[in-house]
This record gives C-alpha cells, structure tokens and sequence, in this order.
C-alpha cells in the first residue's frame, strides 16, 4: 500500500473546521486534519476563497466515498486526482 492524501474542498473557515473535527471523532484521528485557505484562481477578494481539509491516509484505508458524501454535507466535495 501507498501514501494517500486526501482533499476535501469546503466553501468556508466555519466548514471546514466542522468537517475536521467530524473526521477526527469518526476516524479516531490522534490530531485533526490540516486546514490550507486557497484562493480560487483569478480572484483578488478575500472571501473568494475556498478551505481545503488535507487528511493523510498512509493505510490507504479511508473510504473515498464516505469522505465524499462527508464534505458533500457541507456544500463541499472530495478532490479526485
């Protein structure tokens, strides 16, 4: 098995943030996953921003599809290479 980064995009700080504590309650996670703003492309304003949730999975064992449907609660989504 390999490294495995996954990307959950959030529209907002408050979000992610939820989401991130949401994944380390249902992961057991012994620390929260990595909060990174990112500015969307071409855009100079501060709220046009988007949170990313970056959450390693060195196992490879995190269920895509959950961590999809996790962020979709959100008005978010899981960032597919």
């Amino acid at each position: 098995m390999s490294d495995v980064r996954h990307v959950l995009v959030l529209p907002d700080r408050d979000a992610a943030e939820e989401v991130a504590e949401e994944l380390e309650d249902l992961l057991g996670l012994a620390e929260e996953p990595q909060l990174v703003r990112e500015a969307l492309a071409g855009e100079d304003d501060a709220e046009d921003a988007q949170w990313l949730v970056v959450l390693e999975d060195p196992r490879g064992t995190y269920d895509p599809e959950k961590l999809d449907a996790l962020a979709a609660t959100h008005d978010g989504w899981l960032e597919r290479d």
